[in-house]
C-alpha cells in the first residue's frame, strides 16, 4: 500500500506593491483595528469584552417617507463574551482579520472561500457556511454606521450580478495595470454586461432618459434583442427575481450620478411586489443598515399592475394560499406599503380578484407587444406609475 504523504503547500509568490490605500479602506482599517484593541484591553483588565451590535429587523426598521427608504432605529443587539459565546468571538475576530489581510493586499475572498480559510482557525473554525456568512454579517452591521459595506471589507457572494443592455459605458479600471477600461454596453451583440460583484469603483457616461429594471431574463432578452433601449433611448437591467445587492447599489450609483429615473418591470403578484420591487426601492428589514446604499427610494413601478389585467385582458393564474397570507401581510404590517393608499388600492385589487400575472401573459397579444404597444403606452404616463 501506497504511504500517504503530507500536502505541503508551495511557499507564496512575493506580493506586487498594491496601491495607496482609498478613504473607505482607512476607515475598514481603523475599524477593525479598534474593535480589536477594545476587546484586548477587556481581556487585559480581566473584564468581559462585549460588542454592540445594530438589531437587523423589520421592527427596528421605520420608513423614512422623506428618505424614501427603510431606516435602521436605535435598538441593539449586545453580545458579552462568557464561557458559551468565546468560540463565536474568536471566530469574529479571526474574520475581522482576514479582512484586514484582504485590505492590506488589495485582495478578495467570496463568502464560500472565507468559510473554507476558516479552517485553519484550529478550535474557532466554522463547521457550515451559514455560520461564517452570519458572523460576516456582523461584522458588517458593526461597522455599518461608519459607511462600511461587506463590499470593504473585501468579501463578495457567490451570485451572478444583474444584465445590462443600452446606451451606457461603463468605465471600470485593469485590475492589474490600472488603465481606465471604456465597456460600452450598446456592443454586446446577442448578450449583455454582467455587473460585477463590487461596482464602487465603476463610473458612468450616458445620454439615456432612463432605467428600465426588469424581473425576468426573457423579458430582458426580449427587449435587448429588438433594440428597445434605442427606440426608447434608455438602459435596460435584467435582475432574474429579486436583485442582488451588486445590481441594487449599480442602480443607484448610476442613477444618482446621472439623475436618471429608475422604472420597474415586474410580475403582477404579492411576491414580485414585496420581495422584489420592495426590495429594490427601499431595501428590506434585515439588512436596515445597510438600505441608505443599495436602495433606489425614487424608483416607481411601471407594472404589470392589477389594473393591466383588466386593461390588457390578461391571462392569469389564481394567488395561492401564501400568496394571499402575503398580499395581507403587506397590508397589515409593511410600514412601505402602509404609507401608500395607491399601493393598498393595488393589492385590495388583486386579493378581491384572486388573481396574479406574469410579465410574459403580455404575448397573448402578439411576442412583440409589449415592444410596440404596452410599454410606449406606459411611459406615456409615467406619473400614474405606483409609488
Amino acid at each position: 500500500m501506497a504511504t500517504k504523504k503530507k500536502f505541503t503547500p508551495a511557499p507564496p509568490k512575493p506580493k506586487k506593491p498594491r496601491a495607496a490605500l482609498s478613504p473607505l479602506d482607512k476607515v475598514t482599517m481603523r475599524e477593525i483595528t479598534k474593535c480589536a484593541e477594545h476587546v484586548h484591553t477587556k481581556v487585559e483588565k480581566l473584564d468581559k469584552p462585549e460588542l454592540k451590535f445594530p438589531d437587523r429587523s423589520l421592527k427596528n426598521a421605520r420608513y423614512d417617507k422623506k428618505d424614501g427608504y427603510f431606516v435602521m432605529g436605535r435598538s441593539r443587539v449586545e453580545r458579552t463574551m462568557t464561557v458559551n459565546t468565546v468560540k463565536s468571538f474568536a471566530q469574529t475576530l479571526k474574520m475581522m482579520s482576514l479582512s484586514k489581510e484582504l485590505v492590506e493586499a488589495d485582495d478578495f475572498a467570496t463568502k464560500r472561500e472565507a468559510y473554507y480559510v476558516s479552517k485553519n482557525w484550529d478550535e474557532a473554525k466554522f463547521d457550515e457556511q451559514p455560520e461564517s456568512d452570519a458572523v460576516m454579517d456582523d461584522i458588517e452591521a458593526l461597522f455599518s454606521l461608519e459607511g462600511i459595506m461587506r463590499e470593504h471589507l473585501r468579501f463578495k457572494a457567490d451570485e451572478h450580478g444583474g444584465k445590462v443592455a443600452g446606451e451606457l459605458i461603463v468605465l471600470d479600471r485593469d485590475r492589474e495595470s490600472g488603465r481606465p477600461l471604456r465597456i460600452d454596453c450598446t456592443g454586446f451583440g446577442s448578450g449583455a454586461y454582467s455587473i460585477p460583484s463590487s461596482v464602487e469603483h465603476l463610473g458612468f457616461e450616458t445620454k439615456a432618459k432612463f432605467v428600465l429594471v426588469i424581473e425576468t431574463i426573457g423579458m430582458f432578452e426580449r427587449l435587448s434583442q429588438h433594440n428597445f433601449w434605442r427606440t426608447a433611448s434608455c438602459i435596460l437591467i435584467g435582475t432574474a427575481g429579486v436583485p442582488t445587492r451588486a445590481t441594487r447599489r449599480f442602480v443607484r450609483k448610476l442613477s444618482d450620478d446621472h439623475k436618471l429615473p429608475v422604472y420597474a418591470f415586474n410580475d403582477c403578484d404579492p411576491y414580485a411586489f414585496s420581495n422584489i420591487y420592495r426590495t429594490l426601492k427601499v431595501g428590506s428589514g434585515n439588512a436596515v443598515h445597510l438600505n441608505q446604499f443599495f436602495c433606489v427610494p425614487h424608483a416607481h413601478f411601471l407594472g404589470v399592475t392589477p389594473q393591466d389585467i383588466v386593461d390588457y385582458d390578461l391571462p392569469t393564474h389564481g394567488l395561492k394560499d401564501v400568496d394571499i397570507k402575503r398580499a395581507r401581510d403587506m397590508l397589515k404590517n409593511d410600514p412601505f406599503f402602509q404609507a401608500h393608499k395607491e399601493w393598498q388600492a393595488a393589492i385590495e385589487m388583486m386579493l378581491k380578484s384572486g388573481q396574479r400575472a406574469e410579465q410574459q401573459a403580455l404575448a397573448k397579444h402578439g411576442l412583440n407587444f409589449v415592444i410596440d404597444e404596452y410599454l410606449p403606452e406606459k411611459l406615456k404616463k409615467v406619473k400614474a406609475f405606483l409609488p
